[in-house]
């Protein structure tokens, strides 16, 4: 068994073993376990009493943070000639069609997210064993194929996500940064999990949300008390 580091040590001094915090001190806790030299990601995992299996069960949606993500979100928009000034102009890193489809068939996918319109789809099918491993296939559920390519890129830049529960339950996403103020990662983690709550399955029973733990990169996980962040308001 591997020794522990110091600042594991002291990382593993400030949670009290079984105790599940409020939004509140979860949120400031989480920053003071982080001892990474670089900014880290804040992520949340949410444990939902559904059953993935079934398709009337699977939680798939968008959220908007109220405070973005705090990462530079790198946006690909395949779009006809007449939408690309519309899509530049809205903050698109990167827009075109025939020319970045060639690139994407040669392994190109330095992108964290493609917006299209619904006309170009055609042409991305065969992308897919590319895309889709990569989380990178648009899809209309999620919002980035539309025919108002502008305000995709837009709502992409002010930090919406996409998320979707995993095979195990749980629905992981990235809410934040370190640098963030622990104000700032307790709105975001409740505009999440809201979320969350209204995609609830009417096939859903019992306990709809188990549990939920914030944590940052390399970090210990921090259980959170979930009617903390339900009753927050």
């Amino acid at each position: 068994m591997s020794k522990l580091t110091k600042n594991q040590k002291l990382a593993a001094g400030k949670i009290e073993a079984g105790k599940a915090y409020s939004l509140a001190e979860a949120s400031a806790l989480v920053k003071e376990l982080t001892f990474t030299k670089f900014d880290a990601s804040v992520d949340i995992d949410v444990r939902l009493g559904v059953d993935p299996r079934k398709s009337n069960q699977m939680v798939r949606g968008v959220v908007t943070l109220p405070n973005g993500t705090g990462k530079v979100t790198r946006v690909l928009v395949l779009c006809t000639p007449d939408a690309e000034a519309a899509a530049q102009e809205a903050g698109a890193d990167y827009v075109g069609l025939d020319e970045y489809i060639e690139k994407i068939k040669g392994g190109w996918t330095d992108v964290d997210v493609i917006i299209t319109m619904p006309s170009c789809m055609g042409k991305l099918g065969p992308l897919g064993r590319v895309l889709g491993p990569r989380g990178l296939m648009p899809n209309p559920k999620s919002g980035t194929v539309t025919m108002d390519v502008a305000k995709a890129v837009k709502e992409v830049k002010m930090g919406k996500i996409d998320f979707k529960v995993d095979k195990t339950g749980i629905v992981h996403s990235s809410i934040g940064k370190v640098s963030f103020t622990p104000e700032k990662i307790a709105q975001n983690a409740q505009e999440f999990v809201r979320t969350l709550i209204k995609l609830k399955p009417t096939t859903a029973k019992g306990t709809y949300v188990k549990s939920i733990y914030l944590s940052s990169t390399m970090s210990k996980g921090v259980k959170v008390d979930p009617k903390t962040v339900e009753d927050a308001q």
